[in-house]
């Protein structure tokens, strides 16, 4: 199994801020940066349009995580001096680098989605069985009468 070029002990030390690695690997983590670097690597959105195609993201969450992008040069918000102010959120050059090691994850977890559910089962199923054995190893706490 390839180790790849990282000492993992430099990686996991320290102050995660100060790490390239974990500081950039935050972006694969958040459910919800990867939905929208997907949505505005297709496209450029405005905040409603970007809601419509994420369900279940709350307006607050969708903010927050747009000014995180921002901030760490992914996304770039653009305004409209429109009668009704319009903001525009584009995928920057950054971002799009981005895209292409994000589109090999999810590939990889598309392909192994099913092994990882029967591993999660199988886990589930050992240890539910485990626990349940070690109650009835547990001597009752309640009193008889």
């Amino acid at each position: 199994m390839p180790s790849g070029p990282f000492d993992i002990a430099l990686i996991a030390s320290g102050d995660p801020a100060e790490c390239p690695v974990r500081d950039v690997l935050v972006h694969f983590g958040g459910k919800w940066n990867t939905l929208i670097l997907l949505c505005l690597g297709s496209a450029p959105h405005r905040f409603g349009g970007l809601r419509r195609r994420i369900p279940h993201i709350s307006k607050r969450m969708l903010t927050t995580t747009l000014r995180d992008l921002e901030r760490d040069g992914f996304v770039s918000r653009h305004a409209f001096p429109t009668k009704l102010p319009g903001v525009e959120y584009r995928i920057t050059g950054l971002g799009h680098s981005f895209l292409d090691p994000l589109y090999g994850v999810l590939v990889w977890a598309d392909g192994h989605h099913a092994d990882i559910r029967r591993a999660r089962a199988g886990y589930d199923v050992k240890a539910n069985g485990q626990a349940r054995e070690l109650s009835e190893r547990q001597p009752s706490t309640h009193p008889t009468r």
